[in-house]
């Protein structure tokens, strides 16, 4: 006997995409990580991207699995435009309290050098702080929650108030912007011997007051916990929906924005990410299996 059953699974659909636009001073090198790739958790449904003036861009995917674009800027003015409309989970950034931490000698071998100390991240540094301050709690979710707490409520957050470049020097001076908080969060935790990585993305704000600030891309920091990387935002520090990730890596040096070899100046950027259209909110996808019996 066979029979047909239908699986649905209901989907957010969200608008994402930035402008950005260089002077160049003479012909310059340019890297851009700003396309999201195509993940488990969220797929690009529809992408558009221009340059002008119309020069040739290349696209490749690094060794950590990201998009990276490569272009020549010209001299005068580069204008790159970014806009795609993607699904992802209606559903807020999970909390799992049970997890426990994965002890290092059952890690799998590729989550190894997210446990290491990282330009942006000296982890090394806050060995002693991590285990004075989190070291009594038991291993697992609750403990880098407690990390996520302590940063919430010890480091003020200011937009273009700190020049600090690494999560170190933010933690001296208890002040920074999304980016210092991911290092902060990433640092603590390999210091407690979790994998951690830092993320960027897009994040619209969806459920949550408005912001009238302009919009800008976000950081974060994912922990290797039973077999899954998990998304902690100490910044926020509260379950957020839409996020759309864009790269991932050992800190913001891998996934910059853009890396330039030259002299080439950001002039503007604009970045915007906010749920589609009342007609576009919720997909749903209908996905058949043909099951067997007898």
């Amino acid at each position: 006997m066979h029979y047909w059953s239908l699986k649905v699974i209901m989907l957010m659909r969200i608008h994402v995409g930035c402008r950005i636009v260089y002077e160049s001073s003479f012909p310059t090198p340019i890297m851009l990580v700003l396309r999201p790739p195509q993940t488990q958790h969220h797929r690009v449904i529809e992408e558009q991207k221009a340059v002008y003036p119309d020069v040739p861009l290349h696209e490749y995917i690094d060794s950590y699995g990201n998009p990276i674009w490569r272009l020549v800027a010209p001299i005068g003015t580069l204008t790159i435009v970014y806009d795609a409309i993607c699904d992802v989970p209606p559903t807020q950034d999970p909390f799992l309290p049970t997890l426990v931490r994965t002890p290092v000698e059952n890690l799998p071998d590729n989550t190894l050098m997210y446990t290491l100390p990282s330009r942006h991240c000296p982890s090394d540094l806050f060995i002693n702080d991590a285990w004075q301050l989190f070291g009594h709690l038991e291993g697992g979710w609750m403990q880098v929650q407690a990390v996520c707490d302590w940063l919430h409520s010890n480091v003020t957050y200011g937009v273009g108030s700190t020049s600090s470049t690494t999560g170190w020097d933010a933690y001296q001076q208890r002040r920074g912007v999304c980016r210092d908080f991911a290092h902060l969060g990433v640092s603590f935790c390999r210091a407690l011997n979790y994998p951690a990585r830092y993320v960027c993305g897009y994040l619209p704000d969806i459920n949550v007051p408005y912001d009238p600030a302009p919009m800008d891309f976000h950081a974060w920091f994912e922990v290797y916990m039973e077999g899954a990387w998990h998304t902690f935002d100490a910044r926020h520090n509260r379950p957020r929906t839409g996020r759309m990730i864009i790269a991932h890596g050992r800190d913001a040096v891998d996934v910059a924005v853009s890396t330039v070899y030259g002299s080439a100046q950001m002039q503007t950027i604009q970045v915007w990410a906010d749920q589609a259209d009342e007609q576009q909110q919720l997909q749903m996808l209908m996905i058949e299996s043909n099951n067997s019996n007898g």
